[in-house]
């Protein structure tokens, strides 16, 4: 019998067989949950087939030298653009990528410098592709972002032309709560939904990530991800603004999801929830009934929201 070679697996890579092996022997013993890199070059759920009648979607993530879309400049955007069918909701493959760099024209900060990684010398004298940001967004039926509120603001700055394209959100557009997942950090959800781990916080790291979280299934409902934001992203929807409200039902108005307002950008000051247009009616009969003592909604401010406008500055 041939000697087995004794191996330093300490010193040695494991191979993809010898790695499966060691990570089914980690959870078999109900102690260890192990972490994958999502490799969506090696993703069997990516048929890579081209589809008749497929639409491109884009994963989005920008990079910014602060919060204010006003003030602040995107530092790096970053792009995956992915083929999908728009009756099953199923993302077939991945049709292009982009990633680039823009200086702002100012030192960044050290948080920015901190939380990115992105050093002013990376930055210096570089300038997004805008012909290829443009033919990317000229190809898209769907832009998707990880919190859309925030990515929007900037890149319709920076490109105009992103305003005449439906945006969706991960963040808000997938019920997260009622999947018994507390934080909607892209790290923890991809963690939660598939077991993968991803270098956060550089754009085209983040949209393919993104991209990982949807096609992952939801945990409680075993539903496809994209296929239940593609329901919603294209949805239109009504804020429904109890202005004037009783002080005494701000409790009962908490506890049915509604926010406050406080009219600092514009706008009436009162308590606020975003429905569907089905929900409308729903809505302010729960108004007129537990809310509203005299059974008068009038005050009420209902703005209807679709999906060019969901997002984005116009939104309100």
């Amino acid at each position: 019998m041939k000697k087995r070679e004794k191996r330093d697996y300490g010193k040695e890579p494991l191979n993809l067989l010898e790695a499966e092996i060691a990570i089914a022997a980690l959870h078999s013993t109900g102690e260890f949950t192990v972490l994958r890199r999502l490799n969506l070059e090696r993703d069997s759920r990516l048929s890579g087939k081209p589809l008749k009648g497929g639409r491109i979607g884009l994963c989005l993530d920008t990079e910014t030298t602060g919060l204010e879309h006003g003030r602040d400049r995107i530092i790096e955007l970053g792009i995956v653009a992915f083929e999908y069918d728009p009756e099953s909701g199923e993302i077939r493959r991945i049709v292009d990528r982009y990633n680039g760099f823009e200086d702002p024209g100012e030192p960044l900060s050290q948080v920015v410098r901190e939380v990115t990684g992105i050093s002013d010398e990376m930055l210096a004298g570089k300038r997004l592709d805008d012909a290829k940001v443009l033919e990317l967004a000229g190809r898209a039926s769907l832009v998707i972002a990880h919190n859309a509120a925030f990515d929007r603001k900037f890149v319709e700055a920076r490109y105009p032309e992103f305003a005449a394209i439906p945006w969706g959100c991960s963040v808000s557009q997938i019920d997260w709560q009622g999947e018994r997942i507390g934080s909607r950090t892209l790290e923890y959800l991809l963690y939660k939904c598939g077991g993968y781990c991803i270098n956060a916080h550089r754009a085209l790291d983040d949209a393919e990530g993104l991209l990982g979280l949807l096609l992952c299934r939801l945990p409680v409902s075993e539903r496809p991800v994209f296929a239940e934001l593609l329901k919603n992203a294209f949805a239109v929807t009504s804020r429904v603004c109890a202005i004037n409200a009783p002080f005494d039902r701000k409790d009962l108005l908490k506890q049915r999801g509604y926010r406050w307002y406080d009219g600092a950008r514009g706008g009436s000051k009162g308590w606020w929830v975003s429905v569907s247009s089905e929900q409308e009616a729903e809505e302010l009969a729960y108004l007129a009934r537990e809310v509203y003592p005299s059974g008068n909604t009038s005050s009420v401010d209902i703005e209807r929201i679709d999906p060019l406008a969901r997002f984005s500055v116009r939104e309100g």
